[in-house]
């Protein structure tokens, strides 16, 4: 807990940066901070909101992640919501360095989800949407019973991060855009013409919807956010005038956030590398045009050069026994790879193709195939719910060792 001399040191840091940020051409929301303990920064990086509706995955998340902080494993120094006014949740336990790193940190953040076209259509003021949601499920639970309610959650939950992020064009029987031959927005789909539904059960899968489509720009730009964010805590405490320990402690922060993951891509290393690449090339003005007009996919597909990823060492690799063996290190293979993690946000791409199949009513799915098989157990579990919240047989089509399969649930068992 900052003491009250640290806590007017803090406040001073932040109009600093702020005034750094905009003289070196940041355009972000007003700024709303506050100062939390690990119980509320973990239950908001949990839920995703501080004020969405209560669900046991929630909860799961919430004891894992204060589990890992209470035995050192990770912490979560901030958590920042885009909204208008931009909500910025900060540790209390946080010293006024990594607090000053911090604020130059979410400013980034806040300048990119106000400006990046990904973000164009975002609901604003989605933290009170979300109150309002969370109220009418927890009268949901009182009229139905929070175990009808939970279950019909956890079914629309499998599916609800399929959306269709785009708006839909004019011409296309109701209101839902088409997608080479299919309808991408599969929640959307099953709340508007399933049969089944009652008015509270459809009600929920829209709300589910509102949520998810608040929470995709995050998902298509995580490593262009995270390095631009980046970025700028590095460009903006430069700036500030730093005492000996705290250009040390400064240093130590930086580097844990932004280092090499073994195995995996760190979004922050990897965004503030093409980002610096970039400026060193064409200049900080270039790096504003990206921000506002590119998301992960475009970034990488765009930006990602040779030298650069023989600089990062990147590479492909896959485990042979109890060894790694590299699989190949050309540019177009990892970009490619890369690309593909990012598409559709990481989701398996799917479209609802024919809503009374065989004429009986009954609802037929594609997976596009982009190189990935679908996870066996990730049928098993999703299609029952699919099929609970159509109410008739579901199909799933799909590829599975090169050839065309047909996973179909009716209610009782799995075929295919």
């Amino acid at each position: 807990m900052l003491l009250d001399n640290e806590m007017l040191l803090l406040e001073q840091s932040v109009e600093q940066l702020t005034a750094l940020a905009l003289e070196n051409g940041l355009d972000f929301f007003p700024m709303r901070y506050h100062l939390c303990p690990p119980e509320v920064l973990y239950s908001i990086g949990a839920y995703g909101m501080p004020t969405r509706f209560a669900h046991w995955s929630f909860g799961k998340a919430y004891h894992r992640m204060k589990s890992e902080y209470n035995h050192g494993l990770s912490k979560i120094y901030e958590l920042v919501i885009n909204s208008n006014p931009c909500y910025a949740f900060l540790l209390d336990s946080n010293t006024l360095l990594q607090n000053k790193l911090i604020v130059a940190h979410v400013l980034g953040h806040s300048d990119f989800f106000k400006n990046n076209a990904m973000f164009g259509g975002t609901d604003r003021s989605m933290v009170e949407r979300m109150a309002v949601f969370a109220d009418r499920i927890d009268r949901f639970s009182q009229e139905y019973g929070a175990h009808e309610v939970e279950r019909f959650l956890d079914a629309g939950i499998a599916i609800q991060e399929h959306v269709d992020p785009f708006p839909a064009r004019s011409g296309h029987a109701g209101g839902f855009r088409e997608s080479d031959g299919g309808v991408k927005d599969v929640i959307g789909f099953i709340a508007s013409h399933s049969r089944y539904l009652e008015e509270w059960q459809r009600e929920i899968l829209h709300m589910l919807r509102a949520e998810m489509l608040y929470f995709w720009p995050q998902m298509e730009t995580k490593i262009m956010n995270e390095g631009w964010a980046s970025y700028w805590h590095l460009k903006l405490v430069r700036e500030l005038e730093l005492t000996g320990s705290e250009i040390i402690e400064f240093s130590k922060m930086n580097s844990g956030v932004i280092q090499p993951s073994p195995g995996r891509i760190n979004p922050y290393y990897l965004g503030l590398m093409m980002l610096r690449h970039i400026e060193k090339k064409e200049g900080l003005a270039a790096l504003f045009e990206i921000r506002e007009m590119e998301s992960d996919v475009s970034f990488i597909r765009n930006y990602l050069t040779r030298g650069l990823a023989e600089e990062m060492d990147l590479f492909l690799y896959k485990q042979e026994g109890q060894a790694y063996k590299v699989t190949a290190n050309s540019l177009d293979e990892i970009k490619d790879n890369l690309i593909r993690s990012r598409t559709n946000g990481g989701f398996p791409y799917l479209t609802v193709k024919d809503d009374d199949l065989h004429g009986r009513g009954e609802l037929l799915i594609d997976n596009r195939f982009e190189g990935l098989e679908l996870d066996r157990k990730y049928v098993e579990r999703t299609l029952p719910m699919v099929q609970l919240l159509w109410g008739r047989s579901v199909h799933l089509q799909t590829i599975v060792n090169g050839k065309e399969k047909t996973y179909s649930y009716d209610g009782k068992q799995l075929a295919g």
